[in-house]
C-alpha cells in the first residue's frame, strides 16, 4: 500500500480537513463542533494527508503571526517566530502507520520554510509521549483547554 500523501492546503477547499477533524474530534472525542471549527480555521495554516485513492485520512494546522498571538497570549507565543500546531487528526483506519509523526514533521518543515525558528503546541495528555518522542517537550502545568480533555503546553525549537 502507498504512504499517504501529504500537501499544504492551498486552494482555500478545506472539506477534507474539516471531514477528519470531525471523525476525530467531534465523532470520536465528543468536542462539540461549533467548538472544534473555530475562528482561526480562516487564518491557520492546514495541511492534509489523502490516501492514494485521495481519501482524506490525516490533517493539521499551525497559526502563526497575528492569529498565533491572539489565540495564545495566554503561553507568551511569539508569532513572528513561532507555529502553533494544532487540531493534529489521523483517522482510526490509518493510525498506528507513522502518519501522525509525519504530520508533525510536514508542520515544522512549512514553518522552517517560512522562517519560523519553533513549534508551540497544547498536545492532550494522553499523546505526550507521542510528541517527546519527536523531540517536544512539556512545560507547566496540565490544563484544560476547555474540552474536558487535559493538555500540557509543549515545544521544540526547529
Amino acid at each position: 500500500m502507498s504512504a499517504p500523501a501529504i500537501r499544504v492546503v492551498t486552494d482555500g477547499d478545506l472539506s477534507g480537513c474539516f471531514a477528519v477533524r470531525r471523525e476525530v474530534f467531534v465523532g470520536e472525542q465528543r468536542i462539540p463542533e461549533a467548538e472544534e471549527m473555530d475562528a482561526y480555521d480562516g487564518d491557520a495554516v492546514h495541511l492534509l494527508a489523502t490516501a492514494p485513492e485521495g481519501r482524506p485520512v490525516g490533517t493539521v494546522r499551525f497559526l502563526h503571526g497575528a492569529a498565533a498571538d491572539k489565540k495564545y497570549a495566554h503561553a507568551g507565543v511569539d508569532g513572528a517566530t513561532t507555529a502553533a500546531l494544532g487540531r493534529l487528526a489521523v483517522t482510526a483506519a490509518a493510525r498506528g502507520t507513522g502518519l501522525g509523526a509525519e504530520l508533525v514533521r510536514a508542520v515544522e518543515a512549512e514553518a522552517l520554510r517560512r522562517g519560523l525558528t519553533a513549534v508551540y503546541l497544547e498536545a492532550q495528555t494522553h499523546a505526550l509521549g507521542f510528541y517527546e518522542r519527536l523531540g517536544y517537550a512539556a512545560f507547566g502545568p496540565e490544563f484544560d483547554e476547555g474540552s474536558g480533555i487535559p493538555h500540557r503546553a509543549m515545544r521544540r525549537e526547529l
